[in-house]
């Protein structure tokens, strides 16, 4: 068993921590795509996948629908996942959880628009210090955004091109 991880926080630092410290946080995102465009979060100075920590009483595609709808606005069915990891992660962003320290497993469902509309009303007073309304990004300008979150560019390009393969065969 390791005795130190190298966690990262909000801005890209990495620093060693002992495993003691680290809290158990699963994160659950929604990856929604219409019309050869995808549902992306703006928060801070990019964007991330809508989506965030998973309540002790909820299962992960409740998470995902919550999540997705607090950051959105938008109400979504999900569908199946499409790619996990895992990021050891620090929220130095967050007066809240600036000292807490997270293993994070990390699962992106592919989710379908059920109703809602674009909105920021679901923002905790947290969220709206950093984030702002959904965009739709059309997915050839993806490599021209910036993406903040957990995973590596090389594994957002895998999330689009699942998602976007699942979009197809649906026919959504």
């Amino acid at each position: 068993m390791k005795n130190k991880v190298i966690v990262h926080n909000t801005i890209g630092e990495e620093f060693e921590v002992d495993t003691t410290k680290l809290i158990w946080r699963p994160s659950v995102y929604g990856v929604l795509i219409e019309n050869n465009k995808v549902l992306l979060s703006k928060q801070f100075d990019g964007y991330d996948f809508p989506g965030g920590g998973a309540n002790m009483d909820e299962t992960l595609q409740e998470t995902c629908r919550r999540e997705v709808l607090e950051e959105t606005g938008i109400v979504v069915e999900v569908l199946e996942p499409i790619y996990c990891s895992t990021s050891f992660f620090n929220p130095s962003h967050s007066e809240r959880h600036k000292n807490e320290y997270w293993n994070c497993p990390l699962i992106y469902f592919f989710v379908r628009k059920i109703g809602g509309e674009i909105s920021k009303e679901g923002f905790d007073e947290e969220e709206r210090g950093y984030a702002d309304i959904a965009e739709w990004i059309a997915l050839d300008k993806i490599k021209e955004i910036k993406l903040i979150n957990s995973v590596d560019l090389v594994d957002n390009e895998k999330i689009i091109v699942k998602a976007k393969e699942l979009y197809d065969k649906l026919g959504i």
